[in-house]
């Protein structure tokens, strides 16, 4: 059965709309993550998942083994009429620290690696340029070199029901995701708490 998504309202399987188009992104824990991204105004729907890694059909518990090399992710699925893909470049650098390797915070292991996966050469540009001029911003801070990785999307899949929009059906979930402090010169986004239901 495909799952509505509880706050956008549309599925969050299946083909977007005409010119809608879908970026991934993985930045730690994707609870944290996915919950960024439903915020902001011009995304149509999110989902969160696996990607990167060599054994098909993974588990949240395979993962977590780091035996199958997997990311976790959010898949984004966005309208570029109302939002940019450089504002969802925006929301990622800002909340999440792009330095720390195979981690993020307390969380260790290589499904919490910083990366980027592009669905067109168009997004694997920006996101190239988006790493290179925030990188000054983040050696200015004291921190060490961005250890994002910027690829080519392969197979995305689909995590455990339970998983998806996590902190929304539990509110005080873990997430350590926030602001990190710096600002990336790339785009303009204006979060909000929740985003409005779309009018019927």
């Amino acid at each position: 059965m495909t799952i509505t998504h509880p706050i956008l309202h549309h599925p969050i399987e299946g083909s977007p709309g005409p010119g809608a188009q879908i970026a991934y992104f993985g930045m730690g824990c994707f609870w944290g993550a996915e919950r960024l991204f439903w915020r902001v105004p011009g995304v149509w729907t999110t989902s969160v998942g696996y990607m990167g890694g060599s054994t098909e059909r993974p588990s949240y518990e395979a993962v977590c083994t780091g035996g199958t090399g997997h990311a976790e992710v959010v898949r984004v699925v966005y309208e570029p009429e109302k939002v940019g893909y450089d504002q969802l470049l925006k929301v990622f650098w800002e909340n999440h620290d792009p330095t720390q390797g195979m981690r993020q915070g307390n969380d260790v292991g290589t499904q919490y690696r910083s990366v980027i996966y592009t669905t067109t050469p168009e997004q694997q540009e920006a996101a190239e340029t988006s790493k290179a001029v925030f990188e000054p911003v983040v050696r200015a801070a004291g921190l060490g070199p961005i250890t994002t990785a910027i690829l080519p999307a392969g197979v995305y899949w689909l995590a455990e029901d339970y998983h998806q929009q996590y902190l929304h059906h539990n509110p005080n979930g873990y997430c350590n995701h926030g602001p990190n402090g710096l600002s990336c010169p790339v785009g303009v986004v204006r979060a909000q708490t929740e985003v409005e239901p779309p009018r019927v």
